[in-house]
C-alpha cells in the first residue's frame, strides 16, 4: 500500500518535472519570438536580431523567469512558515515598503526639477530605484520584526506585517499627496513590468536565487515539522525562534529582490505553491524548489502574453497575473464550493 503510494507520487513529481521544464523551454522560444509586432518567428531573421534578441528580449525573457522563481520561492516560504494557504510573499510589509522607498526617490527627483517617468530615467536614477525598492523591503519587514518583538509568535507577526503595510501605505500616499508628479511612477512600479530588465538584472537575481534556493532547502525539514504544530516541532528540538528568523530573512531577500527589478507582482508567489501541492503533493524541500520553477513559469508566460496580446501596446504583466490568479482562486474557492 505504502510502496504504490510511494511510486505514484514519485510519477506525478516527475510529470510535473518535466512538464515545467518543457513548458519553461517553449515560453524561452516564445518570449525571443515576442516582439512589438507581436509573437513572429521572422523577426529572429531580421538584421539587427542579434541586437535585439540579445540586449532586450533575452535579458526580459529570463528576467521574467528569475522574478518569478524568487516570487515563487517566497510564496512557499509564507505559507509554510505561517501554516496558511493565503499566505503571500508581501505580508510582512515588504511591498509597502518598497513602494515607500520608490516613491520617496521619484518625489526627491520631482522636487529637484527632474522629470518623472519610469520609461525614460537615466541610469543613476534607475539604480536609485532598484536600491530604494529593495531597501524599503528589506526595511518593511525590519519593521514588522521590530513591532512583533521578533518572531517568536506567528500570529503576532502576521498582525505586525498588516499594520506596517497599512501604515507605509498611508505615508506613501502623503508623499505622493505633497509631490503629485511621483504618482505616475508610483502607478508604474505597482503595477509591475518586466520591460525594464536588462543582464545586469539577470545577473543579480540568478545570484539571489542561487542564494536563497538552497538556504530555503536546508530549511525544509522544520517547515515540515511546522506543519504539525509548533508543540509537535518543539518536542523534536528545533529552535522555532531562529529558524523563523532565517526563514523570515529568506522570504524577505527574495521578495525584495523580485520587487526591485519588477516592481510588484500580484498572486504569482500565492499561486505558484498552490499550483504545486495541486499536481504534486510532496514534502517542503520538493515543494519549496518546484514553487520556484512554477513561479518562473507562470510570470514567463505572463510576460509573453502581455508583450503579444494587443501588439504594439503591451498590457503591464502585474494586471495581467492578478486576473489571471484571481481567475483560478475564485474558481478554485467555487470548485470547492461545489462539493
Amino acid at each position: 500500500m505504502h510502496e504504490a503510494r510511494a511510486v505514484t507520487e514519485r510519477a506525478r513529481r516527475l510529470r510535473l518535472n518535466l512538464g515545467l521544464a518543457v513548458t519553461a523551454l517553449l515560453l524561452t522560444a516564445a518570449g525571443l519570438m515576442a516582439g512589438s509586432e507581436g509573437w513572429s518567428w521572422r523577426s529572429l531573421m531580421a538584421p539587427d536580431a542579434a541586437l535585439i534578441v540579445g540586449e532586450i528580449r533575452a535579458p526580459r525573457t529570463l528576467g521574467a523567469w528569475f522574478t518569478g522563481a524568487l516570487l515563487g520561492l517566497a510564496g512557499a516560504v509564507a505559507q509554510g512558515l505561517f501554516r496558511n494557504p493565503l499566505a503571500d510573499p508581501y505580508l510582512l510589509g515588504s511591498a509597502s515598503g518598497a513602494s515607500l522607498g520608490v516613491v520617496l526617490v521619484l518625489a526627491a527627483s520631482a522636487l529637484g526639477g527632474q522629470a518623472i517617468s519610469l520609461a525614460s530615467v537615466d541610469a543613476l536614477l534607475r539604480v536609485g530605484l532598484v536600491g530604494a525598492a529593495f531597501a524599503g523591503a528589506l526595511g518593511g519587514v525590519l519593521l514588522t520584526l521590530l513591532l512583533a518583538t521578533g518572531a517568536q509568535q506567528t500570529t503576532r507577526l502576521l498582525l505586525a506585517g498588516v499594520v506596517v503595510g497599512v501604515v507605509l501605505s498611508a505615508i506613501s500616499d502623503l508623499v505622493t499627496t505633497a509631490a503629485p508628479d511621483a504618482l505616475r511612477g508610483k502607478e508604474v512600479f505597482m503595477l509591475g513590468s518586466t520591460g525594464f530588465l536588462g543582464w545586469p538584472a539577470v545577473l543579480l537575481m540568478a545570484a539571489g536565487l542561487a542564494l536563497v534556493l538552497p538556504l530555503a532547502w536546508r530549511l525544509a525539514r522544520a517547515l515540515d515539522a511546522l506543519s504539525l504544530g509548533e508543540a509537535t516541532a518543539l518536542t523534536l528540538g528545533l529552535p522555532l525562534a531562529r529558524l523563523r528568523i532565517v526563514l523570515v530573512a529568506v522570504l524577505a531577500l527574495a521578495t525584495g529582490l523580485a520587487v526591485s527589478q519588477a516592481g510588484l507582482i500580484a498572486f504569482v508567489g500565492l499561486v505558484a505553491p498552490h499550483l504545486v501541492r495541486r499536481f504534486a503533493p510532496a514534502p517542503q524541500g520538493y515543494t519549496l524548489v518546484a514553487s520556484a520553477a512554477m513561479g518562473g513559469v507562470l510570470l514567463l508566460a505572463a510576460d509573453v502574453l502581455a508583450r503579444t496580446l494587443i501588439a504594439p501596446q503591451e498590457l503591464p504583466v502585474g494586471v495581467l497575473t492578478a486576473v489571471l490568479g484571481g481567475g483560478y482562486l475564485l474558481w478554485l474557492l467555487h470548485r470547492r464550493g461545489v462539493r
